[in-house]
């Protein structure tokens, strides 16, 4: 059986200090990826959680940088060149809800905010990268999407739901640039995760309850899910997906 292997890959993964970014990280660097972490603050936090995947074995860098500013994505880029050599595996994975505010209630810095980290980031740093991802015949580039693009999410996640729409958007219009050279363009769509900071802050443990008994395997996700898949897409394995969102959610959604 042919193993996964990401031997001498240099990946990035945007907003990596905790729960599905963080847990991507580790389990790309377990496969033989040299990783660079990354963080818009907190370097003394992103640099433990360095430490944490070079003492099992991985080869990890942590850079500070804003996903939605041009000359420190350049610095992310930078930073990834000098420690592999070349840039072969993104993951889009900054982002975050912010905030519930109703429609009626529209907030126009608030929507900013939210499509800046969610969308603008991911379009800016798959700019800065694209140059590097194409050049040796083979590259992966995953967004993180959600469920909320497919089911509109919940009360007050307008804006979220919008910007995560806009992501798998921008993966299907990325491929037809990018493909030619080799690179996929993939999206991978949570549903409810457990145990990371999105749902610790947004949902009760009631709506945890509720959503765990609506769920058919009867359990909540976990950031490991879905790091799991993105280790696919990123290997040999999954190098004929291109182009699609991958729903992983236990079944609570099923398009």
């Amino acid at each position: 059986m042919k193993q996964i292997s990401l031997q001498g890959k240099v990946a990035i993964v945007t907003g990596s200090i905790q729960g599905i970014g963080f847990l991507t990280a580790k389990t790309l660097a377990e496969a033989g990826a040299n990783v660079v972490i990354n963080n818009h603050r907190d370097p003394e936090t992103l640099e433990k959680r360095a430490e944490e995947i070079r003492q099992t074995g991985g080869k990890c860098k942590a850079v500070i940088a804003d996903c939605t500013n041009r000359e420190e994505i350049q610095k992310l880029v930078d930073a990834a060149l000098e420690f592999g050599g070349s840039i072969d595996i993104l993951v889009n994975n900054a982002g975050g809800l912010i905030k519930r505010v109703p429609v009626a209630e529209f907030d126009e810095d608030h929507f900013q905010s939210v499509i800046d980290v969610n969308l603008k980031s991911a379009f800016m740093v798959t700019s800065a990268v694209i140059p590097h991802i194409t050049k040796n015949g083979w590259g992966r580039i995953i967004n993180l999407s959600s469920q909320a693009a497919h089911d509109g999410g919940g009360p007050g996640a307008a804006a979220y739901a919008a910007s995560k729409g806009g992501i798998w958007t921008f993966t299907k219009s990325v491929i037809k640039e990018v493909s030619p050279h080799g690179v996929t363009v993939n999206a991978v769509s949570p549903g409810f995760i457990a145990g990371t900071d999105f749902h610790n802050t947004f949902s009760t443990k009631e709506v945890h309850e509720k959503v765990k008994g609506n769920i058919p395997l009867k359990r909540l996700g976990a950031p490991e899910d879905i790091a799991n898949v993105i280790l696919f897409l990123a290997s040999d394995l999954g190098g004929y997906v291109n182009g699609q969102s991958i729903q992983v959610n236990g079944g609570l959604y099923m398009p």
